[in-house]
């Protein structure tokens, strides 16, 4: 099942195992169950301290892991392989003594942790957002034993899916109830549990000293900054609720030049990861409120703690832009969906629409028709906006259907999920609305900025809500620098973000310069005076 280059690196992994771990597979005779048994005794072959046995589980098939003669607290219902074959590496190591690199104060949360807490989170294999949670959740099972968690593979328990309704990924469930969607981070998800740690981290934020410049986002743009300005040997901040921003929602990267593929969250660690080498303050779970210049300029957060700053690059980049019509935020994850990636396959062999005829959209059409019945597009101009190699693989496939003209007008849905959309032909508008029945609604129609939060301040900002800026990256508020797809740079692309992310850094440094220059001039004339 594992090929041998896979072997050779899951050797490797596993030299860091200390103590002996049990694999206990439970299996339904199905070809499913066959392989994740071949699997695990394949994972077993590779050490000496893995043993493999049979115990019945509430699901089948599925692979628990614990340290030898220990309950099982980690499970695996369904094959841990695409993007959460890392996620099963992790538990392997976690469950052999093997010490997790998260944060220690984080860890001893988790530990502290009272109460019972039983975990539950569906996923998709194809999702990329999933093994974040995934890991997170294993790792608190292994740290406190109140802690179970169990990851279940929606494609092989419909059963369960079709009865909680869950139409995106990952669903997580607390005991029974709906806990979160989507990503969550380690951080995230102890925050949510331990209701303290708010205010507590809240006071150490507001304990510290003020920072030569305080970069304001974690994705390309924000880590080329905090690095560019660390390398300068100044006091280096980097503020984001967390690390890789659009990037982590981003399957294939082939365009990131010199690196002819890679995928979003391997991007987004190596970002991370380069920034920490730096010696950079990263504060994470914060989210900006407000920015102000007074003696410093001053950074007020949600949480309620204020950063202090002589220089800030914001870097809060952007997000998905909504339909904004009925129904939208109604079948939100019951049918209105954001990643094709994460959420395509839960419409196996059903009727699907994208909203969208960019490069995005079509790219989302051709991937969903591998999965689904059929995808209808609906563009709102009267032709495709995508590259016209997209434009040509997406009129070859036989299940797709392009649709010009469409302006979507409303989702509709039977109060549980949704069942169609309602659009309009803008070439004809007084011939009424057109409806469409349909499983799910993709929708990929650009981007919006993150920038909300300055509406009021004295941040320019143009029609479309983006930061303008000046060649150095500047802004409106001396000292406030900006990058990345929050500002009016045209072509929001990964490298293009990191080259402004850099240019913002530079043009912050100089201007730090400069303000040294001016403070030292009046001190300097003073003194020739009194001579």
């Amino acid at each position: 099942m594992l090929d041998a280059n896979v072997k050779q690196q899951l050797d490797t992994y596993l030299q860091n195992i200390v103590k002996p771990i049990d694999l206990s597979v439970s299996s339904d005779n199905s070809s499913k169950a066959q392989e994740l048994g071949t699997l695990a005794s394949e994972i077993a072959a590779l050490s000496g301290k893995i043993t493999v046995k049979e115990q019945a589980a509430t699901r089948s098939p599925s692979l628990s892991i614990a340290p030898a003669g220990e309950t099982p607290r980690v499970q695996f219902a369904g094959i841990p392989m695409g993007h959460e074959f890392t996620s099963l590496v992790l538990a392997l190591l976690q469950a052999g003594g093997h010490p997790s690199k998260a944060d220690p104060e984080i860890l001893q949360q988790i530990r502290d942790l009272e109460g019972e807490y039983h975990f539950e989170t569906y996923i998709s294999l194809s999702c990329q957002n999933c093994p974040d949670v995934v890991q997170a959740l294993n790792l608190m099972a292994n740290l406190n034993p109140n802690i179970t968690h169990v990851m279940i593979d929606g494609a092989l328990f419909q059963n369960e899916v079709d009865e909680r309704q869950v139409m995106a990924v990952p669903s997580v469930y607390l005991n029974g109830e709906h806990f979160g969607q989507g990503r969550m981070s380690l951080a995230e998800i102890v925050q949510k549990l331990d209701s303290g740690s708010a205010e507590k981290k809240a006071a150490q934020l507001n304990d510290k000293a003020p920072y030569d410049l305080l970069v304001v986002g974690g994705g390309p743009a924000g880590a080329a900054a905090a690095i560019y300005a660390a390398r300068k040997g100044i006091r280096t901040g980097l503020v984001a609720e967390r690390f890789g921003g659009q990037v982590m929602d981003t399957v294939g990267i082939e365009n990131f030049i010199s690196v002819p593929y890679t995928e979003g969250p391997k991007l987004a660690a190596s970002l991370e990861q380069h920034v920490k080498e730096y010696g950079v303050d990263i504060i994470t779970e914060q989210r900006a409120a407000s920015i102000e210049r007074r003696e410093q300029i001053e950074l007020l957060l949600q949480s309620g703690a204020t950063l202090s700053s002589r220089s800030v690059v914001l870097a809060t980049g952007a997000r998905w832009r909504e339909l904004g019509v009925p129904g939208e935020q109604e079948y939100r994850t019951r049918g209105v969906a954001y990643c094709p990636h994460c959420d395509g396959p839960f419409f196996k062999g059903k009727h699907v629409a994208v909203i969208g005829g960019g490069n995005s959209g079509i790219e989302a059409a051709i991937d969903l028709a591998g999965i689904v019945q059929h995808v209808t597009v609906l563009e709102f101009g009267d032709t495709l906006r995508a590259d016209e190699v997209l434009q040509r693989k997406a009129r070859s496939m036989a299940n797709i259907t392009i649709i010009s003209s469409a302006q979507t007008t409303e989702i509709i849905g039977d109060g549980n999920k949704v069942t169609g959309l309602n659009y309009i032909d803008r070439t004809q508008p007084d011939r009424g609305a057109h409806t469409i029945d349909l499983a799910g609604i993709f929708v990929q129609i650009g981007l919006v900025p993150n920038t909300e939060w300055l509406q009021g301040s004295d941040i320019a900002l143009n029609r479309q809500g983006e930061i303008r800026i000046d060649g150095k990256g500047a802004t409106s508020i001396p000292g406030v620098f900006a990058a990345g797809d929050v500002t009016t740079v045209p072509y929001k692309q990964i490298v293009i973000s990191m080259g402004a992310g850099a240019t913002a850094a530079l043009g912050a440094f100089d201007h730090l310069i400069r303000e040294s220059v001016a403070d030292e001039a009046p001190a300097q004339t003073a003194l020739a005076a009194s001579a």
